[in-house]
């Protein structure tokens, strides 16, 4: 059972899959129901889903999902379609791609973020900013 920052309990009958604290695995892992990692693991998440990483989890993998719940430790990037939340006792070390940021006092968070509509910029719409940049620099 897992405590989110809503107070209401994230129940393991909840989550269509458990992975416990004796599991260490690597690879990469796709899904897209639930997930809850409790122990280790080591390379790739790419999933549509709810992840969540249970106090004791360390993760080392890029990871892309539509919602994260962490209570663990991440090393490596986060992207989020819906949010990320990084609950009491938790730590992100990577950059956060996200359009919605939770996080609790008593979190560690070392990267960079980007929200919003600038931190979904497609390649297009990046060229259109770097091309308004230089009209902008030419004006002046």
């Amino acid at each position: 059972m897992v405590k989110n920052n809503e107070t209401r309990m994230i129940e393991e009958k909840d989550v269509d899959t458990v992975l416990a604290e004796d599991i260490d695995f690597s690879g990469t892992m796709k899904f897209k129901k639930s997930l809850m990692i409790k122990g280790k693991f080591d390379g790739q998440i790419d999933a549509e889903g709810h992840l969540i990483l249970g106090p004791n989890a360390v993760i080392k993998a890029t990871i892309k999902t539509g919602v994260l719940t962490n209570y663990g430790k991440i090393i490596g990037n986060v992207e989020a379609i819906k949010k990320v939340e990084l609950l009491k006792g938790a730590e992100l070390n990577g950059d956060v791609k996200t359009p919605d940021l939770i996080i609790e006092s008593g979190c560690i968070l070392n990267g960079k973020c980007a929200m919003g509509s600038q931190g979904y910029e497609s390649k297009g719409s990046q060229r259109v900013t770097e091309e308004t940049e230089t009209q902008e620099k030419k004006q002046l």
